[in-house]
């Protein structure tokens, strides 16, 4: 047992990380939920445009995080040895990878938008019309797509950042952004204060012009602040990236991004199954989904933990006290996720009653959310597991475990649900998430193994190069 519960003093350092990223994406997903119950507010058809565009958009995001998050494995392990070039060229690398991955997505968003957004208009209930949603989300995805730019840009400083244990500055940069996207929300959605009432247009308006602000704080911060962060010196000075150096990256960033972006683009393939049951439920899964997304932010903050301090140990050569590091967080995750579990079974059928919808739509939201709570610790351990057997850099591995099980079985199950039984959405969700139960056997299997635990870099100490 003390291998799995860590002393005071651990806790205290473990929090000093998780503590800002959970303020930060708490409340950008706090003001998340208010955007939502703001368009929410507008009908039915809004929400659900918007719902299925943000969907959409979450595959790019979570691409992006791969590429960031993949080439971070190694530009967290040269900052535990303090190889501030090597960090210096991994950064340069990002913004080179992202930079063709933004222009591919605003590509494929803008000229088959009308097909990506059809994918989940299906007949099926009582409410909504599907003609009016697939307006709104056109319209929402077309003014969206001006923001990428910044947005892809400021993911690749804040990633960075995060690796080299400077978590409070993405924190306030997303901070500032939420809250300017909130106010902006309010004034341009419903036309306050003079201004034209935009509707979904005003929202991705609003949020266009919170994500320039937020990559103008983290960058103007980095780049002013160079005795903190020395591998920003010289960073654009010749752009010279090393080309054994690129191949390293691309190798261990290519099965993440690929990983990522299947795997949301998996989870979105699994959302229009469930979409088959009607617009219904389209609405509801948005509503489930935006109040899961404020009680998942403890063991989201986890996996960014074991990232952080156990990529620093693995490059730093203890491998010992990363293995037992990363197996005191993957407890301490599961924990408080069964504790937020609880909590939201409390609200379930509060929640859903702030949205201007129809009965049919809170009836499924509740429900689906009761569902999601009870599966919230089977997620935090898979979500802490697949963090740590990314650290030593198996990527290869995690691709397998995370988005080919998905696209192999989570996602053929429940298109055969959809399409060949009669099942209502609720045994239909119950059994889409305890198919989850297999991934938990193979991911504690691997984990088990220890295979993950490695040093990447190729040395075990490195002098600093400035």
């Amino acid at each position: 047992m003390k291998k799995l519960i860590g002393t005071k003093d651990f806790y205290a350092s473990v929090l000093a990380i998780t503590f800002p990223i959970m303020i930060q994406n708490g409340i950008s997903n706090l003001v998340g939920l208010l955007d939502n119950v703001m368009i929410g507010r507008i009908g039915t058809e809004q929400m659900s445009g918007v719902s299925i565009v943000n969907q959409l958009m979450f595959v790019f995001i979570l691409c992006m995080f791969g590429i960031t998050s993949g080439a971070g494995i190694l530009g967290a392990q040269f900052y535990g040895q303090k190889n501030m070039q090597g960090v210096r060229d991994v950064l340069r690398i990002k913004i080179v990878i992202a930079g063709i991955a933004m222009l591919g997505a605003v590509c494929l968003f803008l000229f088959r938008d009308v097909q990506l957004i059809s994918l989940y208009l299906h007949e099926g209930s009582e409410s909504g019309n599907l003609l009016s949603t697939l307006e709104y989300g056109r319209s929402y995805m077309r003014t969206m797509l001006w923001g990428i730019p910044f947005m892809a840009l400021e993911m690749c400083y804040s990633s960075t950042l995060r690796e080299s244990g400077e978590t409070k500055v993405p924190m306030r940069a997303s901070v500032l952004a939420v809250f300017i996207n909130l106010i902006l929300n309010y004034i341009l959605i419903f036309g306050k204060f003079g201004a034209p009432e935009l509707g979904v247009v005003g929202a991705a308006v609003a949020t266009n012009i919170s994500r320039i602000i937020q990559m103008l704080y983290v960058i103007v911060w980095a780049h002013r602040h160079g005795e903190e962060t020395p591998y920003v010196k010289g960073l654009y000075k010749g752009f010279k990236i090393p080309w054994s150096m690129f191949t390293k990256v691309f190798l261990l960033a290519l099965p993440l991004m690929l990983n990522e972006t299947l795997w949301a683009s998996g989870n979105a393939a699994v959302n229009t199954c469930y979409s088959y049951r009607g617009l219904s439920v389209v609405a509801a899964i948005n509503i489930q989904s935006t109040i899961y997304g404020i009680f998942n932010i403890m063991y989201i903050a986890m996996g960014d933990a074991i990232a952080i301090i156990v990529g620093q140990q693995l490059g730093a050569g203890q491998i010992d006290e990363a293995k037992e590091t990363s197996a005191k967080i993957i407890v301490m995750s599961v924990f408080f996720s069964a504790v937020c579990g609880l909590l939201m079974v409390a609200i379930s059928n509060v929640f859903p009653q702030v949205y201007n919808t129809s009965d049919e739509v809170r009836r499924i939201a509740g429900t689906v959310i009761r569902i999601t709570a009870c599966f919230m610790p089977v997620h935090a351990f898979l979500h802490a597991v697949y963090f740590a057997i990314r650290s030593g850099g198996k990527t290869v591995i995690t691709f397998l475990f995370d988005s080919v099980y998905l696209w192999v079985i989570a996602f053929p199950f429940a298109y055969f649900l959809a399409h060949y039984t009669s099942l209502q959405i609720k045994p239909m969700f119950i059994s889409c998430q305890s198919i989850d139960l297999i991934k938990v056997t193979v991911g504690f299997i691997i984990y088990k193994s220890g295979i993950w635990a490695q040093n990447i870099t190729g040395d075990d100490k490195k002098e600093t190069i400035d």
